[in-house]
């Protein structure tokens, strides 16, 4: 089979692993390092999936060998052949995990209980002198070397295992299990594997390489145990793994008064006879080739439940019964409404935004690109603290630019692409500043002389952002001279506290140079506040 695809949570854990690595590289602080705790967390738990999932494949092998021992016997050997190496190299990868932890932090660590490592109890995640140590030393017979020559031995026995019969899966097993020496981002020289993988890394980033490389084994073990089982002649047994098969002819989401269809039929056939196919008392018509057509109409909406039993007669005289499951979703007719001309995106924050297409359902639709921005899924908060409608988030790069979102909807298994829609972009609304409360008028002095300082504020504008002043200036006028005191920051200096508490009634007081920065790191020039005493 050809090599399967990595599971979101392996992504990320494969991106997470490579930003910490240049993060490593660079030298960042011990916070940096400990992160690789949650990687290797990460990789262990998918470590234990892959063992799991290679255990079942291997009771596959131990049933169809019960049942057909000529046919089976020669790749069930091969299996467990490729099992035996599998579980050394990974066993020696734990063994020298569990010696580096117990030569840095000593034999009664925490961090190994039995033979696994707890990975969160480990101390001294920083600690760069006893991985090099153990697995590099001052010769190259030291254990990392060993370790190389194990893997290579290790992924040179798997690719003859195949024997050609899988080249997708040799290339993935070169790539995975690679251990050519390294050419250097910094010298340009060619620096050999293990020096380059494990020398002078702090413990946590070694620990996490070994757990990555027995993520690799346990994953190449699967590639080439599934290679063996599809070998063998499935059809002495496929009959005992017979599966109720539900497609649906339009799509899973249908609108209120239409009608959903779906095909309803055994994977495995009998040319000889045809299945009979119920739901509750209904027994669906068949076509030429042994399908099911089921109709139901759609009166209410929701999520609609069904299924039925699917009858096929065995060749001893019997019948056997196999049941299934499915549903659909029922919506309610809409039309989707948009202000043309109101159609505006802002710079600098997340633009909550909501996509429909009449009679197709939430999960098959997507956004294929955007130009002017970037997209991501999510929600977002109004100042309220209630979500806004829509499931994207678009964040536009240039104000004044066109943004253009271009949406692809699965249509009965099929991608239907639409006209793109226009949005202009706008950088945020300048803010207002205010004092006490007031941006101009008239204020007691009290509530002047108790206020903390300026600050900005964006009245009327619905995305939950804030601006920081970053400096102000306040001036008045006293028996004919002014007096300013500058402030860089949004409180009031003592001295600008001084300067307020020498106005009286009927005095003016002026707050100019207002500047403040917001969420898109643009410094803005704000207007001035006049306030006069009263």
């Amino acid at each position: 089979m050809a090599h399967e695809k990595l599971s979101p949570r392996q992504k990320m854990i494969g991106m997470m692993y490579l930003v910490l690595t240049a993060m490593l590289a660079l030298n960042v602080s011990k916070d940096a390092v400990d992160a690789f705790k949650l990687i290797d967390n990460g990789l262990t738990l998918s470590i234990k999936n892959y063992a799991l999932k290679n255990n079942l494949i291997y009771q596959d092998f131990e049933s169809s060998f019960a049942q057909f021992p000529e046919k089976t016997g020669p790749y069930r050997n091969q299996a467990l052949e490729v099992k035996q190496r599998a579980d050394e190299l990974f066993d020696y990868l734990q063994g020298l995990k569990i010696e580096i932890i117990k030569v840095a932090e000593g034999e009664d660590t925490e961090a190994i209980q039995g033979n696994e490592v707890i990975i969160d109890e480990v101390k001294k995640i920083d600690e760069n002198n006893v991985p090099s140590q153990i697995l590099i030393g001052s010769n190259d017979d030291q254990k990392a070397f060993f370790l190389r020559t194990m893997i290579n031995e290790y992924r040179d026995f798997l690719i003859g295992t195949l024997q050609g019969g899988n080249l997708i899966a040799e290339e993935a097993l070169k790539k995975s299990l690679n251990t050519d020496d390294v050419r250097s981002h910094r010298t340009g020289e060619l620096e050999k594997w293990p020096n380059f993988n494990f020398q002078a890394l702090p413990l946590v980033y070694v620990i996490t390489m070994l757990s990555k490389i027995q993520l690799d084994v346990r994953n190449a073990e699967t590639e080439v145990i599934n290679f063996l089982f599809t070998q063998i002649d499935k059809s002495n047994f496929k009959f005992n793994k017979l599966d109720a098969v539900v497609i649906p002819i339009t799509s899973n989401y249908v609108t209120l008064g239409n009608n959903f269809e779906a095909r309803v039929f055994i994977s495995a056939t009998d040319s000889t006879q045809q299945p009979v196919i119920t739901v509750g008392n209904q027994t669906l018509e068949l076509d030429e080739t042994g399908k099911g057509i089921y109709i139901a109409k759609a009166t209410s909406t929701g999520n609609k439940p069904w299924g039925g039993i699917i009858s096929l007669k065995a060749p001893d005289g019997s019948t056997k019964e196999y049941e299934f499951h499915s549903e659909y979703s029922v919506g309610q007719p809409n039309v989707v409404v948009s202000a043309t001309g109101m159609n505006v995106l802002y710079t600098g924050i997340e633009n909550p935004i909501d996509i429909s297409v009449p009679g197709v359902g939430p999960d098959k639709i997507k956004i294929s690109r955007v130009t002017n921005g970037t997209v991501t899924t999510g929600r977002v908060k109004n100042p309220s603290g209630e979500f806004f409608r829509g499931n994207w988030i678009v964040r536009p790069t240039t104000a004044g630019q066109k943004l253009l979102i271009y949406v692809t909807a699965d249509m009965n298994g099929k991608p239907q692409n639409y006209d793109p829609v226009e949005y202009r972009v706008k950088p945020i609304p300048t803010p207002v500043a205010v004092v006490a409360g007031k941006s101009g008028g008239s204020a007691p002095l009290a509530s002047l002389t108790s206020a903390i300082g300026v600050f900005a504020t964006l009245p009327d504008f619905d995305f939950l952002l804030f601006y920081d002043v970053t400096g102000f200036t306040v001036t008045i006028n006293d028996r004919g001279e002014d007096y300013n005191e500058k402030s860089t920051s949004s409180s009031f200096t003592s001295a600008q506290k001084t300067l307020l508490g020498r106005l009286t009634r009927g005095k003016k007081v002026y707050f100019s140079e207002i500047t403040a920065i917001g969420p898109d790191k643009i410094t803005k020039n704000l207007p001035p506040i006049i306030l006069t005493i009263n």
